[in-house]
């Protein structure tokens, strides 16, 4: 990069950040790809993810929706999931023609797994910065994600 790009760039800090985000958002994905169990995809380590934290069931189409995929993919990700016995797909009481997924209590020992396998990097990640340093990180990085969330 000249110069001169790089100075225009440094002059636009959303621009900056975006694009940490973005280095930040690739090197991190490599990374977990590379530590989940065999077989697991980083598409079903966030499944499996989504369920942990958020509990319940939800509809393909929803999850979907929350991880800005097409039906298909996330249609394809919940097809593997439940084909390992980690998530189960049920028709919904109400309207037949819709589908609701629920973590099962294997998917809960593979995402627990899969965060076993990845705890090694987080630990060195943790180990490289301050708490002080994470949390003040956190205020910005919520308020960034709540934007983008809001201006879909």
């Amino acid at each position: 990069m000249s110069p001169a790009v790089n100075s225009r760039v440094r002059e636009r800090p959303d621009i900056e950040v975006l694009t940490e985000i973005g280095i930040i958002s690739q090197l991190s994905s490599t990374a977990l790809e590379r530590s989940l169990p065999e077989g697991m995809s980083r598409a079903q380590f966030g499944v499996l993810s989504h369920f942990m934290r958020r509990g319940g069931e939800e509809s393909p189409a929803r999850l979907a929706a929350a991880f800005q995929v097409t039906k298909g993919a996330m249609t394809n990700t919940l097809q593997r999931l439940e084909a390992q016995g980690f998530v189960r797909i049920d028709g919904d009481a109400e309207d037949g023609r819709r589908k609701r997924v629920s973590l099962t209590p294997e998917g809960a020992r593979a995402y627990e797994a899969g965060l076993a396998a990845v705890r090694p990097q987080m630990d060195g990640l943790r180990g490289a910065f301050t708490e002080a340093e994470f949390m003040a990180a956190i205020p910005f990085l919520r308020a960034l994600r709540i934007w983008f969330d809001e201006n879909r």
